[in-house]
């Protein structure tokens, strides 16, 4: 069985992996620059954003919920529409925690339905 959490816990390490390398293929990490916004030490938000020729622009914004014990319950990342000039929702990660166990849901965001739909597959209990 923890053989098992072991495994399902390096596939969404994984997956996480290749996912921040599909979005910053084409960034290099130099042209990043991170506004992280705290309240009494715990991280509430962070804003990416991209550097053009000099100019900053908005890239990407992440929003952290959190339980009575400082551990990150929901962490939601919206990208940047330069078209619509608004931040669109783009995922949602939600951690529930039981005993040692800490179970990760991952949520897409769903255009026509406007809400996270939870993405089965990319769920995972692992032991903390």
């Amino acid at each position: 069985m923890k053989a098992m959490n072991f495994l399902k816990s390096v596939f969404v390490v994984a997956c996480i992996f290749v996912a921040n390398l599909t979005i910053s293929a084409n960034t290099p990490e130099a042209n990043l620059i991170y506004n992280t916004e705290e309240v009494n030490g715990v991280k509430m938000s962070e804003t990416v954003y991209k550097m053009n020729e000099g100019i900053l622009t908005n890239y990407e914004k992440y929003n952290y919920k959190y339980n009575d014990n400082k551990q990150v319950i929901e962490s939601t990342l919206m990208k940047w529409d330069a078209a619509r000039n608004d931040w669109r929702n783009h995922m949602c990660i939600k951690y529930s925690y039981t005993g040692n166990d800490v179970t990760i849901e991952y949520y897409k965001w769903n255009k026509s339905k406007k809400d996270f739909i939870l993405v089965p597959e990319m769920t995972v209990t692992v032991q903390q």
